[in-house]
């Protein structure tokens, strides 16, 4: 049975376009507020050759302070789905850690849900995603600190994550999973983060990029978001997320090459154009 995410199948590296509908967020360019913004951004997302649209209304980027109430969440989240379907043909995901959000969300289009925390932080989050017989994207993620080999336990946080979806009978192929590259973190402002210990966030996300076959022993597609983030920023020296696009479409194109199956970035149509020259060579791998 072939894996989907909504009603798109995962048979080529999929792409997946970012609205950020809150002004939290650290790439400010990515943030759009009025229904008319959300629907332009839509609109291009589609025409420029997405196959997914995902909708966060409060930032989990976890050197920032972006805790909001969930109804604030809500309201912008609702804002935004009427905007987007009103023009666009898109499948939808829902970023949020919370089920009440999620469930909201469902119920007005998405069928998609993006939990940073793996269903683990929300014990309801597994059955809203069941009930509503949504797919899934279930983010590498642990309530406590972790240390030693972080591949390892990266894909011991996705098996936990994978176990709660499976208890919560949501169907195998409606899952994917994700590294959670810029999460694991010593500090954070809030809790949708993986406290680490011996091993500097950067270390562990390059680490992740460069190992991303490793987490095939899961037998999942692997979504990964690493658009303009803070590895970049460290490796070029470019703290402005508007100076780092090259470096996404690098980063992502290598992805790859390492195995990636979904990409979720702000830049579709330059990440389009990266992904497809990076399966053209594979084709020619030996």
């Amino acid at each position: 049975m072939k894996n989907h995410l909504g009603k798109v199948p995962i048979d080529k590296v999929r792409i997946m376009g970012i609205i950020n509908v809150s002004p939290e967020s650290f790439y400010k360019n990515s943030i759009k507020v009025s229904s008319k913004e959300i629907a332009k951004t839509a609109s291009k997302i589609e025409r420029d050759g997405a196959d997914f649209i995902d909708i966060g209304a409060m930032s989990t980027a976890p050197y920032l302070k972006t805790m909001i109430s969930h109804e604030k969440e809500i309201e912008r989240i609702k804002i935004a789905l009427r905007a987007v379907s009103d023009v666009c043909d898109l499948p939808i995901s829902v970023d949020t850690p919370r089920s009440v959000t999620a469930d909201v969300a469902l119920n007005h289009g998405a069928t998609i849900v993006n939990d940073v925390t793996g269903l683990k932080y929300d014990p309801e989050m597994a059955s809203t995603v069941y009930n509503n017989n949504a797919s899934v994207i279930i983010c590498a993620y642990e309530n406590y600190t972790v240390s030693g080999d972080l591949i390892k336990a990266t894909i011991g946080a996705l098996r936990k994550s994978m176990k709660i979806a499976n208890n919560a009978d949501i169907k195998s192929n409606k899952i994917v999973i994700d590294p959670s590259i810029g999460f694991f973190r010593k500090k954070s402002n809030h809790p949708f983060f993986t406290k680490i210990n011996g091993v500097d966030w950067f270390d562990r996300d390059l680490t992740l990029i460069n190992n991303l076959k490793q987490l095939q022993v899961l037998r999942k597609p692997t979504c990964i978001s690493i658009s303009r983030k803070s590895f970049i920023g460290k490796i070029l020296e470019l703290e402005n997320p508007d100076d780092r696009l090259i470096g996404s479409v690098t980063a992502e194109a290598i992805s790859v090459l390492n195995g990636i199956n979904v990409i979720r970035t702000h830049n579709v149509y330059e990440t389009i154009h990266a992904v497809r020259i990076a399966e053209s060579l594979l084709k020619y791998s030996c």
